[in-house]
């Protein structure tokens, strides 16, 4: 009798057990899914994890968030691996909507970058205000200097890797070129890691002001950043949806909606808000309210000039119909 019942109280507990487990399968693998490729300079600073929360409340949806370069992140939504993009990198956004594989493309913030390295400033370039003047002084300290390295490059082709070659074109050198010279260090890895690495051998590299003032704010770099805010310096983060017409199997309900959330005035106030408190300023700036106000603020005729695509932030011809009210 006592074996019988042994028997049943097992059978019950296994029972249990398995029901137990499949509703938690279920509400595991039947909860939908966005996949999100983003840049790192983006992810690092900890505002991403703050959008997800803000959304996955009132949302039964499960986001991920794929933290890699610009380029990398693009050529995972190419292949399908992600329903959305987060990039900040004007020209690989145009070809990426121009091939056909994102529509919808939605401005969602802005910061800048700077130049950044060691507080001894070994190469003298505080007091100067122009970035190629900046660079050029870089240059000429590292020619000098040829048994030690002195500048770290992310070369990964990222949206920040991107912005570094604009920079040294518009001071007159080619980056390609100065990789090849002994005083230039290269690849740093994401923006963090480039961070730390310039930190741990002295250098000088660019990066955007909401990485920087995170990792300074922590205690794991004191690198100094030696040039303030400059029409060249802008660094603008713009999310595009993966076209479903190339890749049928991608959330495009999802990521529109997604990025009617990004744009709403609960996420631009998130936006505007995170790391104010924590490190005396915000980290991020959002985009919707200067792009609309008339007459447009300085900081909007930037962002037009340097981020819109045939005078819009998503021309006609890449807008998915079945989301105009992104538009509106």
């Amino acid at each position: 009798m006592r074996e019988l019942q042994k028997m049943l109280l097992a059978a019950t507990a296994v029972t249990v057990l398995m029901v137990a487990g499949s509703v938690t399968y279920y509400q595991y693998f039947a909860r939908k899914r966005l996949l999100v490729s983003t840049t790192t300079s983006l992810y690092d600073t900890g505002l991403l994890d703050v959008i997800e929360r803000a959304y996955e409340s009132n949302h039964d949806i499960d986001v991920q968030f794929i933290p890699v370069g610009t380029g990398l992140a693009i050529q995972q939504a190419q292949r399908g691996d992600a329903d959305l993009v987060i990039v900040h990198s004007p020209a690989l956004e145009r070809a990426f909507l121009k091939e056909g594989y994102g529509v919808s493309r939605k401005i969602i913030a802005y910061n800048f970058f700077t130049i950044v390295g060691p507080r001894e400033d070994p190469a003298s370039i505080s007091g100067l205000d122009n970035v190629s003047k900046v660079l050029e002084r870089i240059v000429e300290y590292g020619r000098d200097h040829k048994d030690r390295k002195v500048w770290i490059s992310r070369e990964d082709n990222s949206g920040t890797h991107a912005k570094e070659k604009y920079l040294w074109k518009g001071a007159g050198f080619n980056c390609t070129r100065l990789s090849e010279e002994p005083w230039f260090a290269s690849p740093g890895g994401g923006m963090g890691e480039t961070l730390l690495k310039a930190q741990e051998l002295s250098l000088y590299t660019v990066s955007d002001t909401g990485t920087y003032l995170k990792y300074s704010k922590e205690g794991r770099i004191n690198l100094v950043a030696f040039l303030a805010e400059d029409r060249d310096l802008l660094n603008v983060y713009s999310a595009i949806a993966v076209n479903q017409t190339r890749n049928k199997h991608v959330n495009f309900e999802i990521a529109v909606d997604f990025i009617k959330f990004l744009i709403s005035a609960e996420c631009q106030q998130l936006i505007e808000s995170y790391g104010r408190d924590e490190y005396g300023q915000s980290l991020f700036r959002g985009t919707v309210a200067p792009l609309k106000q008339d007459p447009s603020p300085q900081v909007a005729q930037w962002i037009k000039s340097y981020s819109f695509l045939e005078g819009s932030e998503c021309p006609p011809q890449y807008r998915d119909p079945r989301a105009p009210e992104l538009y509106n």
